[in-house]
């Protein structure tokens, strides 16, 4: 059983895990100090991001240009020069840790690889992204060809958390593709079933490596993205009490049980169903984040990562998820000001979608008893998420605002 090397952080301490579920018996995968074979972990094994085929400089080039959406000018630059490092063959040199995988005598049959090449009718290369902890955590497998361009992505379903999500992306392809959303190009679903007891999804891969939108032309077509997906299902206009996002959220409350949290949630919730906005529902992509994302410059907007995408939301979801994540992740703002200036400015991302005067703040109050209920159900916090504990931060913010808005029925603490 392969393990940790001294020194390892959170991610080093994951790549056993993640070897094993890559590579499960009798492969034997290990970690040893240079040479060609197995991939290259970047930038070690004690602090592992990448792994990326280290017999190949193309593939390895290629793997680090498409392994992730660099979301500023300086992440952009560094993985351009990395990739060149591995073009050149200054990256197997400056990176010498190695995961190396014996067949253990299988002959690779039983491989991942091997399946996925019999899937795609054609030899993929493998790379892996590696993420930070969170309870959503699985093997997400970059696939290559020998000149290093991506051939699709490979999802693996490990635990009830995850295989619900590698479904659920797998649905939401399917169901996107007969779908209008003017604008928006996703992947499509090449194939979905079971490997290796996990549930594995494979689809295609985006054109992330044509010419990119400037900043303002790209913010304009990203925002109108969001707008065609929130409408792709159809609006319905209503009074959000007993509308079907208010009994899908209450039931996911009730179903937290007796938590402190769920209950200041649920009091937030009835404070909502008093008041009884009427709002505009339609659908969301459910992570809408700059690394889930890119506007082209010849006007499409690609997005990826449709695991949470649901419909029945109240319209600008998207808008408000890519505020508050932009403004904790990017931006550095602390993140319970960060879910106060979201509900304080949510008039302005709103206007787009069409919802009506006057409800943007509870829209955005809404938005926030969302994902404290999905951090809460996926256990966010013991998986160590910096935002899974929604009452250092987000429910503080929620109720703040309830207190001091007019007519306010009060919010129990």
């Amino acid at each position: 059983m392969l393990t940790p090397p001294p020194g390892a952080d959170a991610r080093g301490a994951y790549l056993p895990e993640l070897a094993g579920l890559v590579w499960p018996a009798p492969a034997r995968p290990a970690l040893r100090r240079g040479g060609r074979a197995g991939f290259a972990v970047v930038p070690s094994a004690a602090r592992p991001r990448l792994l990326v085929p280290a017999g190949s400089r193309r593939a390895a080039a290629g793997a680090v240009r498409h392994s992730t959406e660099a979301q500023s000018a300086k992440a952009r630059l560094r993985r351009a020069v990395l990739a060149t490092a591995f073009r050149t063959g200054l990256g197997r040199l400056a990176f010498r840790d190695r995961l190396v995988v014996d067949s253990g005598g299988n002959a690779g049959g039983g491989a991942l690889d091997a399946h996925l090449a019999a899937v795609l009718g054609r030899p993929a290369l493998l790379s892996i992204h590696i993420g930070p902890a969170r309870a959503n955590r699985k093997p997400v497998v970059q696939l290559l060809d020998a000149a290093g361009v991506p051939i699709g992505y490979a999802k693996l379903g490990v635990d009830p958390l995850t295989r619900a999500l590698v479904e659920a992306e797998a649905a939401a392809l399917a169901r996107l593709a007969t779908l209008a959303v003017p604008g928006v190009q996703v992947a499509e679903v090449l194939h979905t079933g079971v490997w290796g007891g996990h549930a594995l999804l494979v689809q295609s891969a985006l054109p992330v490596g044509l010419p990119r939108a400037a900043p303002a032309p790209a913010a304009e077509a990203e925002r109108a993205a969001m707008v065609a997906v929130s409408r792709c299902v159809g609006v319905d206009h209503r009074p959000y009490a007993g509308s079907a996002h208010d009994r899908r959220l209450g039931a996911e409350l009730a179903a937290l049980g007796d938590r402190p949290e769920a209950a200041r949630l649920r009091a937030v919730l009835d404070e909502v169903r008093r008041v009884d906005p009427v709002l505009g529902l339609g659908a969301w992509h459910g992570d809408w984040n700059g690394g889930n994302s890119a506007a082209l410059a010849d006007g499409r907007v690609l997005v990826w990562d449709w695991e949470r995408f649901a419909d029945d939301v109240p319209l600008g979801f998207d808008a408000l998820h890519r505020r508050v994540q932009t403004a904790i992740t990017r931006a550095g703002v602390e993140p319970r000001a960060a879910a106060g200036r979201l509900i304080a400015g949510a008039a302005d991302d709103l206007t787009p979608f069409g919802q009506p005067a006057g409800v943007a703040d509870l829209v955005a109050v809404l938005y926030l008893v969302e994902l404290a209920a999905r951090y809460l159900r996926d256990r966010q916090a013991e998986a160590g998420a910096r935002l899974g504990h929604v009452d250092a931060w987000l429910l503080p913010a929620v109720e703040e605002h309830l207190a001091g808005r007019p007519g306010a029925g009060g919010v129990a603490k």
